[in-house]
């Protein structure tokens, strides 16, 4: 049974569902690319799929397209990020974040992420949002202002701050800007709908153009596509306030029962110590990993050196560390694949897949893996069995050498010519030591008669 952490209830609690499993998890603000900061997050859903589906569930993902409404502040001030950007590139808003979209989606196919069920735009599903805000008004839950804006009323929801532990009654007015909006009730009050006379407006029936609001956008393309029964919802621990507090509350007020029954968060990643952010100038792109020769997928194991809900602190070493694990463990199954078939290590896959279900403790799944490269006792076949069935939870494209000549990490083939050139004037001091250096980045020597050979 898997069990995960839930923000709500504070504690680790076990997933009980049944054969089919609902999932929604926050998607993209398409408006410019996604740094690894981000992806980490979609990894978190990625691996609680991969272990549902094994063991024997089917998933139905929601992930959204937030393509308007997403202002450049969440005390809902400023102008719409993707408006911004499109601005700044000349082009239109609609142009700028299809652009965007598909180089996220490029970069989720790149870290091997299952691609959800459904990925609903925002500005494709705006009568769902209108739906919704009107039958919130109707309940009660909602108002409507004179220049046809729309707030949730937040005193109407007396579980608010459940996610996040920001109480109503704690909130103090204006703590991000200079006053509050008079057009609120309520100082703590969020806009549904927004009006504006600009690109990208569309006519409600309570008057007026306008956008919606982006909280308003993950309750009405959730309930829309997954019901009122959901059974986990994911994202980033950046989400939990605001925007999972007012989701929750405006599903839970349109459905009259408790929507979600499972909210999961994954931690910060920071780089080289620091919040990765655009003025610290430390923000790396997938694109950057793969232009330094680095597998994309070095990102995926190194994130899965630690648990989701701790701060990584990831580094190029880092990075560069997990890319020469993930070549010789490919290195090692296209090795073993020539050898005879032998069963599972069956005592060993149950402590990783134990692990897996154990909140998600990849790192000790990941040491089982290396204790069973290193066994001297597990036949090669077995090993190769091993890793295999274990990869289809790590997704990490162990078996892509099996058949395939080697080929060699960056930087191998001068190290190996230096050793030739070692070797041959008896240096064998550094003749060793270039041996070790190899051998770090995957890549094993043996001497024969006729010369140095490798393999990696």
């Amino acid at each position: 049974m898997l069990r995960l952490y839930d923000t709500r209830t504070r504690q680790v609690e076990e997933i009980r569902t049944g054969r089919l499993v609902r999932m929604y998890t926050c998607g993209p603000t398409v408006y410019r690319y996604a740094h690894v900061g981000n992806l980490r997050s979609y990894l978190l859903s990625d691996l609680i799929r991969r272990i549902l589906e094994r063991q024997g569930a089917r998933l139905l993902v929601c992930q959204n397209i937030t393509d308007v409404g997403h202002l450049v502040d969440d005390a809902e001030i400023g102008d719409d990020k993707i408006v911004m950007q499109a601005r700044a590139e000349g082009r239109t808003t609609l142009d700028v974040a299809r652009f965007y979209e598909e180089a996220f989606r490029r970069d989720t196919t790149a870290l091997n992420l299952r691609p959800p069920e459904h990925t609903p735009r925002a500005t494709e599903t705006i009568d769902l949002m209108i739906e919704l805000i009107a039958k919130l008004i109707e309940k009660g839950h909602a108002y409507v202002v004179p220049d046809g804006s729309v707030f949730f009323a937040a005193e109407t929801f007396p579980t608010y701050g459940e996610i996040s532990g920001n109480r109503l009654e704690d909130l103090k007015p204006g703590h991000r800007v200079e006053g509050v909006d008079p057009r609120k009730r309520f100082h703590a009050d969020w806009a549904l709908w927004k009006h504006a006379d600009r690109e990208l407006v569309w006519d409600t029936p309570w008057g007026g153009t306008g956008f919606p609001g982006w909280h308003i956008e993950c309750s009405a393309m959730s309930l829309s596509l997954l019901g009122d029964r959901i059974d986990l919802h994911t994202g980033g621990i950046d989400l939990r306030f605001p925007h999972h507090e007012d989701e929750r509350a405006q599903s839970d007020t349109a459905a009259g029962t408790e929507v979600v029954r499972h909210w999961v968060h994954g931690e910060h990643l920071l780089f080289d110590g620091r919040k990765m952010a655009k003025s610290t100038g430390n923000v790396v792109l997938l694109s950057d990993v793969a232009e330094a020769g680095l597998d994309p997928l070095a990102v995926r194991l190194a994130f899965m050196e630690h648990r989701y809900r701790q701060q990584l602190n990831l580094t190029w070493d880092t990075l560069r560390a997990a890319d020469r694990t993930l070549s010789r463990w490919r290195a090692r199954v296209a090795e073993w694949a020539e050898s005879p078939s032998a069963p599972l290590a069956t005592d060993l896959v149950r402590q990783a897949e134990t692990a897996f279900a154990d909140d998600l403790d990849t790192p000790a799944a990941l040491r089982v893996l290396r204790e069973i490269e290193r066994s001297p006792d597990l036949a090669p076949g077995s090993k190769f069995e091993t890793f295999l069935h274990l990869d289809y939870v790590l997704g990490l494209e162990l078996s892509s050498r099996i058949g395939k000549a080697p080929v060699l990490p960056p930087g191998a083939s001068e190290l190996l010519e230096q050793r030739e050139r070692a070797r041959e004037a008896h240096d064998w001091h550094s003749s060793d030591r270039l041996r070790d250096e190899l051998a770090a980045l995957g890549v094993k020597v043996a001497d024969t008669p006729t010369g140095q050979v490798w393999s990696a």
